[in-house]
């Protein structure tokens, strides 16, 4: 039986127009983001059958493409949510976002500061990857993470709240080899109510650690 499940797109294809077309949205999410759900259930799979045979030869390679899927799914699970027609412009109290427009302010200075550093380390991840705004919960403050093959530069136990996708398939049929211009679209569609919530749900979590 499947673990994992591909969950419905909150909105139509052509929710995220012009930012990014409705053709991109129908294959990222109908293609690539299901391929990845399917590969983190067969790799659950081909473990259960290492374990019954005691058979360990792949298990390097097994783990790592369990991160690889596994990541590709709760990463595009976000990104979804993150986006919305309506989005974009910065996080203010009048959204009802204050809590977390005064944490980026804490943590990066200034909102400009943060879009700068999220917008760059996004455009320059090594490969394929992501950018990616996380709760730190030892510090407990808001950092900036890039994820490259779905592996990468992150703090373990960070919660992601907000995810810039910055691999090919995600923007090529509509901006080419310019990453860094979808880069600065995206903030057309950020949901700050969204990043907010998520926001909020990470700082209730347990730390894992005291500082």
């Amino acid at each position: 039986m499947a673990i994992y499940t591909l969950p419905d797109l909150p909105y139509d294809y052509t929710e995220l127009e012009p930012v990014i077309n409705p053709q991109i949205v129908e294959l990222h999410h109908d293609k690539h983001h299901a391929a990845y759900v399917k590969g983190a259930n067969d790799t659950l799979e081909q473990l259960a059958e290492a374990r019954d045979k005691e058979a360990w030869g792949a298990i390097n390679g097994l783990e790592k493409s369990l991160a690889f899927h596994l990541s590709g799914h709760i990463l595009h699970s976000i990104y979804w949510h993150n986006m919305t027609g309506d989005g974009g412009g910065e996080p203010l109290d009048k959204d009802g976002v204050g809590e977390l427009a005064d944490a980026i302010a804490e943590s990066f200075g200034s909102f400009e500061k943060f879009k700068s550093q999220l917008t760059k380390a996004s455009a320059t991840t090594q490969g394929s990857g992501w950018g990616v705004l996380a709760y730190e919960p030892v510090s407990r403050r808001l950092i900036v993470e890039q994820i490259y093959d779905h592996q990468g530069n992150v703090g373990q136990g960070s919660v992601p709240i907000l995810v810039f996708d910055a691999w090919e398939h995600a923007f090529y049929l509509q901006y080419k080899n310019q990453k860094v211009d979808f880069i600065d679209a995206m903030w057309e569609v950020v949901n700050w109510q969204d990043v907010a919530k998520r926001y909020a749900e990470a700082k209730d979590r347990t730390p894992l650690i005291t500082p």
